[in-house]
């Protein structure tokens, strides 16, 4: 979960989680994990190349690393004497502008949390992209091998270039426009998917380990990704799959909800698996809709969330709006459920246990990261992400790498074919689901 300083954005950055989706091929799933990013650099290469810097440009930031303690007169000079090695010995020439980004990410990693990283200008555009869900592409999501470098595909979405041209899940990208996958990192590979609306990008693609690769052509449009999906079941159960917390979330949950009670829903079900996170202000608006205005402990009325800051500061989320829906709810969570998607889970069962809704969490144990980033923009367009505070339940149960264990729990089974389309009678997970909320019913 992160805060933005520029737009009151929040963006949850977790690519460290597994790719344990569900198979929901068809019902315009949404199960993606979003786009990892990042730039792995040591901090020894960092640090060469903050001399190298200095040198090149005369630019003195000796003195604000001596003001932060991060640089002392015996590193300067072991900079200086690896810089002469490498000014000396190096085999090849080098891009200044790529050795200051590897300076900037270095420092970054050397917090040793995979969660606080630099972004260049580029890079904290893509992220704002994967935000707003809104962008010029083809409509997949993809993820990354952090040691194999491996880059394939995690999600296609429903009536996106993607599915038009045929892409499938777990395909593996093997180059773009002739650029071998393996040797760019994700967030740059992904910008070279990306393009100018009504352009092509020529994918190889390898369908299968021991398959030959092949090549498709896929127009780049302008791509909204659904993040929620919604069906009436029987007996009046309402079910709305989130797929995670952009811009447009709220709001489309919100419809999704008008519409169900239209068509006369008596309980609903929420899906959040595999949903890795996001907007903070998404999820809380989301969870407002659901909540009833009462007082948790000391907190104030409606409640969602709170963040405790290392100096003890506490922020409070969430509004007495008075819009609870009268049903029972359920939802539904597993391993890959995420940061935004625990603060749901969380305040669901928290005000469950005070006595204040009927709410029940269906699956397996979530995934457990309750820690805060925020970003910080710089003056030349470049931002960094700090990982700041811990964000608790209403109850004060703070879920990092501890997780919310579900009050029914169940495994992910899928029974039917999995080479035709999903379909959920054989999704044992939300059959389960669909049984708790028929209990409540009766």
């Amino acid at each position: 979960m992160d805060n933005s300083n520029n737009n009151g954005l929040e963006y949850d950055d977790n690519s460290d989680i597994s790719d344990k989706k569900p198979h929901r091929k068809g019902f315009r799933n949404g199960f993606g994990v979003g786009i990892a990013t990042g730039i792995v650099t040591t901090i020894v290469l960092g640090l060469i190349v903050l001399f190298a810097y200095t040198m090149i440009t005369g630019r003195s930031v000796h003195t604000v690393a001596k003001s932060a303690d991060v640089l002392d007169d015996k590193t300067v000079q072991k900079i200086d004497e690896l810089a002469n090695y490498i000014d000396e010995y190096y085999y090849e020439d080098y891009d200044k502008d790529d050795l200051e980004n590897g300076l900037l990410h270095g420092v970054m990693e050397g917090l040793n949390d995979p969660y606080s990283v630099y972004y260049t200008a580029d890079e904290y555009k893509e992220l704002q992209i994967s935000t707003t869900g809104t962008y010029y592409g083809i409509g997949a999501a993809l993820k990354q091998d952090p040691n194999t470098k491996q880059v394939t595909v995690s999600k296609v979405y429903s009536g996106t270039p993607s599915e038009e041209a045929g892409l499938k899940k777990d395909d593996e990208i093997v180059s773009v426009d002739g650029v071998e996958a393996t040797s760019e990192d994700l967030t740059k590979l992904v910008a070279k998917i990306r393009g100018k609306e009504g352009t092509k990008v020529t994918l190889e693609i390898r369908r299968g380990e021991e398959a030959d690769p092949f090549t498709v052509e896929v127009e780049r449009k302008n791509v909204e990704l659904p993040s929620v999906d919604s069906k009436l079941l029987d007996n009046g159960v309402g079910y709305i799959q989130v797929s995670e917390f952009q811009t447009n979330t709220a709001s489309q949950f919100e419809d999704a909800l008008d519409g169900l009670t239209n068509q006369g829903m008596k309980g609903l079900i929420v899906d959040l698996r595999a949903n890795p996170g996001g907007l903070l202000t998404a999820v809380t608006e989301m969870v407002d809709r659901l909540l009833p205005a009462e007082t948790v402990g000391k907190l104030p009325a409606g409640t969602v969330v709170y963040t405790k800051d290392k100096n003890g500061n506490i922020q409070t989320f969430g509004d007495d709006d008075g819009k609870q829906i009268d049903c029972p709810i359920v939802v539904l969570v597993d391993e890959n459920s995420a940061s935004a998607s625990e603060i749901f889970a969380g305040a669901m069962k928290d005000y469950n246990e005070d006595g204040y809704i009927d709410a029940t969490l269906v699956g397996k144990k979530t995934f457990g990261k309750g820690i805060v980033q925020t970003i910080y923009n710089l003056s030349d367009g470049d931002a960094v992400k700090i990982t700041t505070s811990k964000y608790y339940t209403p109850n004060g149960h703070n879920i990092h790498k501890k997780g919310i264990e579900p009050d029914v729990e169940v495994d992910y089974e899928y029974t039917g074919d999995t080479n035709a389309d999903y379909d959920m009678q054989y999704d044992v997970q939300l059959q389960k689901a669909i049984e708790v909320m028929n209990e409540k019913l009766k």
